[in-house]
């Protein structure tokens, strides 16, 4: 993966690491089901600090486009596509939670709509 970092950037660098590996991820350099380098590689490819890279994966890994597996590594869970729709359905359920909607609620409402 061709990795690079802009330290003249404003955006934290976790967050440049992340976006990253979200490009290299949407241009194909990895799909669903690759591993990616040790933290430790990528930290010293990208100019970085391994944690900076463990916070990225983490980012990452939240937004459901990467796996950790112990033995396996950090896989590509998904597609960028795939990310975006996942923080769409957790902020969809954290608000459904706060109005006091129940998960069948929920699902009977996805159900609903045509």
């Amino acid at each position: 993966m061709d990795l690079r970092i802009d330290r003249g950037d404003p955006m934290p660098l976790a967050e440049q690491v992340a976006a990253e590996i979200r490009r290299a991820i949407a241009d194909g350099e990895a799909g669903p089901g690759d591993r990616l380098p040790l933290a430790k590689d990528l930290a010293a490819v990208m100019g970085v600090n391994k944690n900076t890279v463990f916070r990225a994966l983490h980012l990452l890994r939240d937004e459901g486009l990467l796996e950790f597996r112990r033995g396996h590594g950090i896989t590509v869970a998904g597609t960028p596509e795939r990310s975006i729709l996942l923080t769409q359905v957790r902020n969809l359920v954290r608000s459904a939670r706060h109005y006091g909607y129940k998960k069948s609620d929920l699902v009977a409402m996805i159900e609903a709509v045509r």
